[in-house]
């Protein structure tokens, strides 16, 4: 078996998958006309310009998830390393750190923190749902720590301007959100490396018989998923001007909820950025309308829980009539 025999394997989903963003498009947009016949406020433009910046930092979140689940692994340990990008990177900047410099190391972080993850799972052989809460202990307890579990608001004014509008008066980290986006889906649809991360998730074993370096393609998965959510946690203290121990610690839910939404499974194999992305447009629509229409928040996290919990049943009966 060579690696080049898995492709039509993915060639003979892509239809499925078409006509689930189809879904997926429909269910948008039943949501949104309930909630525009809710509120007059939600379909105007500065609420929906607001839906979308608030979507791009689980977005970001999600593109990373994405690539675990595909492999057949997920991360819990984003919800730990979103908050610890923002307080370390209110901390560089405060100290005099340029902003692209502070980035930089907080990336880094990032990828050591998923890096940490690829290794435990597999070289510890430990399974990924114990390594990533392990490390989500770790990281989120780190965040509080060096934070004393105080906000850190920012002393460089030109932090603003990372989620400032920009082209076309939509707010930067929307057009950083797109981009990744394109970029993320070309690499997995378009290249060999893609290729491999769907073959260790849809068969480990067939994938190690390719030739496949399953080990290096799964550390690199969870290496690209952390440096995704460190960006996310700069994003997100951008926009609170504050970097806080406490900021997206439900990102790791969030994030699965999307993806699995979009089409993944928890099984891996499957799953891809279009329909992650119109899964995150989803979860932002409904709480935001939630949150327009004055629904209490612990109802909007219920709702996410329901969200979640359809999504795998979804999965679940996709795979079966697979």
């Amino acid at each position: 078996m060579t690696e080049s025999s898995i492709r039509p394997t993915r060639r003979v989903r892509l239809p499925r998958l078409s006509s689930q963003l189809l879904v997926l498009g429909g269910f948008l947009v039943v949501v949104v006309g309930v909630f525009a016949s809710m509120s007059a406020n939600f379909l105007s433009t500065a609420n929906v310009l607001n839906i979308l910046s608030i979507s791009a930092v689980i977005g970001l979140v999600s593109l990373g998830q994405v690539l675990p689940l595909i492999s057949g692994g997920f991360d819990l340990s984003v919800s730990g390393v979103v908050p610890l990008a923002g307080v370390l990177f209110a901390l560089l900047t405060n100290a005099g750190l340029g902003l692209v410099p502070a980035l930089v190391v907080v990336l880094a972080a990032g990828g050591v923190v998923g890096l940490v993850n690829g290794l435990l799972i597999t070289r510890a052989r430990i399974n990924p749902l114990i390594a990533t809460l392990g490390t989500l202990s770790v990281v989120g307890g780190l965040a509080l720590v060096i934070s004393n579990g105080l906000q850190i608001p920012f002393t460089n004014p030109d932090v603003g301007a990372l989620t400032s509008r920009g082209l076309f008066g939509v707010n930067n980290q929307v057009w950083l959100f797109v981009g990744l986006a394109i970029v993320v889906h070309i690499v997995l649809s378009y290249t060999s490396y893609g290729r491999r991360i769907y073959a260790v998730g849809g068969n480990v074993e067939a994938a190690r018989l390719a030739g496949i370096r399953v080990n290096s393609v799964t550390s690199s998965v969870y290496v690209l998923c952390s440096m995704l959510a460190a960006l996310a946690g700069v994003v997100l203290a951008s926009q609170l001007l504050t970097g806080s121990g406490t900021a997206g610690i439900n990102t790791n839910l969030q994030s699965i909820t999307a993806v699995i939404l979009g089409g993944a499974a928890l099984t891996g194999g499957v799953g891809g950025v279009p329909g992650t992305v119109l899964g995150v447009l989803i979860l932002g629509a409904l709480s935001n309308g939630m949150a327009l229409t004055h629904v209490p928040s612990f109802y909007q996290t219920i709702a996410t829980g329901l969200v979640l919990l359809a999504a795998v049943g979804l999965s679940q009966i996709r795979r079966r009539l697979r």
